[in-house]
């Protein structure tokens, strides 16, 4: 049996303490310090400014009637506002749920019904889509309108409100919606502790309170609310607030304000590397750009370092951790580009034979699973999904295959469930695109499990070129870089590769075309 893999740095001490009240007392202390810019207006809030806001949006929305355990759905693209409303409304006790502002009416309804969510938060371009379709308390605007309630105002509001009696292991304060391992979207129940947890496991690996962060990966998701958002106020770093990307806009907001880090995406990273007009020097302020929520492809970190110089960590977590496990800590330049790095402080990480649930050791791919105090309490809703999730020693299964090298660090390989049998050998999607990646021809791809009659399962690629390529061109590439059971079989272009909004390829999105096109192509050779 092998022993659990522990971070190389001491454990830090998690203090008892409710997330409001812990970046409250930051933030006052910051005082005049600027915390967040609207990266489109320019419009700055100081740390003193936003804690004074913060407490006066808690008095506005206790006089709504959002008191301890109520629900506030957030929809809304990054703003600063975003602070506000969720700081103020966990100071009551409440409970956040996020979802991208992108969701159908639909998706809307569902979460609100799920998450018992009795308020919503949103923006008038979104209002009209989702005023009816639930039964809501109250709706808060930015500015108000005849029929929501006013941000701006309840900002205003003079007076007190009771302070809720905090059990921050087991009350919860952040309610994201994530598929985890088992395909369908639940609301993951993190306490204050979890994320309080998070940002003191992570308040030296990516960055510190004397950089100018760029406020991009969405809010909505856990990567952007806890390492961007949340981090940024806990640590006195001044936050440049983006809603969503553009290459000019954000290569203009960092020249602008002098942003030093960046929290991306691999589709972001990608488009920056590859995108014809950007000079060195439109980003010469960036020194470090942390990549999470998907996996990067060593190729395009070196391509993007090399043309921007400029340094690209990796980091790696779930919703369902709060999210980080793992970084690469800028201050360490040993680790290669392609690992997510080690555990952070106060998590054990185990790596298991998918077949057997063996311990493995260094060098031995298997699934990865952590343990920590910022791992959730479980799903709502679902208590089976969460014993299939979390063991009854505590041990979360993150899905992902992984391996550790002698020195501590982990590299993920791929999804469990998303690897190719081909002729019942393993294929890791990700190092197929990797290579694809490589390709000068090539600005995006994607790797799927395609039914085959002999073999199974072979691997195919869908890809995004830059210009027309021969589709032979392609698997060649491939073939001489792999063993020839890894060689793609089958290539189909495409517009554009589907993403959830973190980054992450939508592969099923992908295999559920490819059975359409086979169940056709069954059909008209029968015809």
């Amino acid at each position: 049996m092998t022993d659990a893999v522990r971070p190389p740095q001491p454990q830090v001490a998690i203090p008892r303490v409710s997330l409001p009240e812990l970046i409250l007392v930051r933030a006052e202390g910051y005082g005049s310090k600027l915390a967040l810019i609207d990266g489109l207006t320019g419009q700055g809030t100081t740390f003193g400014d936003l804690a004074v806001r913060v407490r006066r949006t808690a008095a506005g929305l206790h006089r709504l009637g959002i008191g301890r355990s109520d629900t506030l759905l957030l929809l809304a693209s990054n703003h600063p506002d975003y602070a506000s409303i969720f700081l103020a409304a966990a100071l009551l006790g409440g409970i956040l749920t996020t979802i991208n502002p992108a969701a159908t009416p639909d998706e809307v309804a569902r979460q609100a019904r799920d998450s018992n969510a009795r308020y919503l938060f949103t923006v008038p371009e979104l209002l009209g889509r989702v005023r009816t379709v639930h039964p809501w308390s109250g709706i808060i605007t930015p500015e108000g309108t005849h029929d929501t309630f006013s941000l701006a105002d309840l900002g205003k509001t003079e007076g007190t409100f009771p302070k809720p009696t905090f059990d921050p292991e087991s009350d919860v304060v952040v309610l994201p919606y994530s598929s985890g391992t088992t395909g369908t979207s639940k609301g993951v129940r993190l306490t204050h502790t979890n994320l309080v947890a998070n940002l003191h496991q992570i308040a030296t690996p990516i960055f510190s309170g004397e950089d100018v962060i760029i406020g991009l990966a969405p809010f909505f998701h856990i990567y952007g609310l806890t390492v961007v958002l949340l981090l940024g106020l806990f640590l006195g770093a001044t936050d440049v607030v983006l809603p969503r990307f553009e290459v000019q806009t954000f290569a203009d907001a960092v020249r602008r304000y002098g942003v030093t880090h960046a929290n991306l995406v691999p589709p972001l990273i990608l488009a920056l590397a590859k995108h014809p007009s950007l000079e060195p020097q439109m980003l010469e302020s960036l020194k470090t750009v942390q990549s999470g929520a998907a996996p990067l492809p060593p190729d395009v970190a070196s391509a993007f370092s090399l043309r921007f110089h400029c340094r690209v960590l990796q980091g790696y977590g779930l919703t369902e951790t709060s999210p980080v496990t793992h970084v690469a800590p800028r201050s360490r330049h040993d680790i290669p580009v392609e690992s997510i790095g080690p555990p952070v402080a106060n998590t054990e990480c185990e790596l298991r034979d998918v077949q057997t649930g063996r311990t493995l050791g260094v060098g031995s791919r298997g699934e990865l699973y952590v343990r920590g105090p910022q791992v959730m309490q479980g799903y709502l809703n679902a208590p089976e999904k969460t014993d299939e999730m979390i063991d009854a020693q505590g041990w979360l299964r993150t899905g992902d295959i992984a391996w550790m090298d002698d020195q501590g660090n982990f590299y993920i390989v791929d999804r469990a469930k998303e690897l190719i049998k081909y002729k019942a050998y393993p294929v890791a999607p990700a190092e197929l695109e990797a290579i694809l990646l490589t390709h000068p021809d090539v600005d995006d791809a994607a790797v799927i499990p395609s039914p085959d009659t002999v073999a199974g399962e072979v691997p195919k690629a869908y890809v995004v070129a830059r210009r027309s390529v021969p589709e032979s061109a392609l698997l060649a590439w491939v073939a001489e870089r792999v063993a020839p059971y890894k060689k793609i079989r089958r290539i189909e272009f495409i517009d554009a590769i589907p993403k959830s909004a973190s980054g992450k390829i939508l592969r099923r999105m992908l295999i559920e075309k490819d059975r359409v096109r086979a169940a056709e192509h069954r059909v008209d050779h029968l015809g």
